[in-house]
């Protein structure tokens, strides 16, 4: 693991495109700002983790609980029926 001394509103920039900037630093706090490219995903770790064990949840699923899912997911028609304009 590389460790870095920054102050605040110093950067440090990972590859050509990810530049992380340590915006406040309250006590024991450090605020960064990260700007990376949007088709690069930065999510805190614990938020990161959570996905992770979603997405091998729902890689677990078996075909009858996908398709208990896609019944619960179709949406429902409503027979909506629009007054008549042509005076009948």
């Amino acid at each position: 693991m590389l460790v870095l001394s920054r102050h605040r509103d110093e950067s440090i920039i990972i590859g050509d495109d990810i530049v992380v900037t340590v915006v406040d630093i309250r006590g024991d706090k450090v605020r960064l700002g990260i700007a990376a490219p949007i088709e690069i995903s930065v999510h805190r770790q614990e938020v990161y983790e959570a996905i992770q064990r979603e997405n091998r949840q729902a890689s677990r699923l078996e075909p009858h609980d996908a398709r208990q899912i896609d019944r619960v997911a179709q949406p429902v028609r409503r027979d909506v029926r629009r007054p008549r304009t042509d005076g009948a």
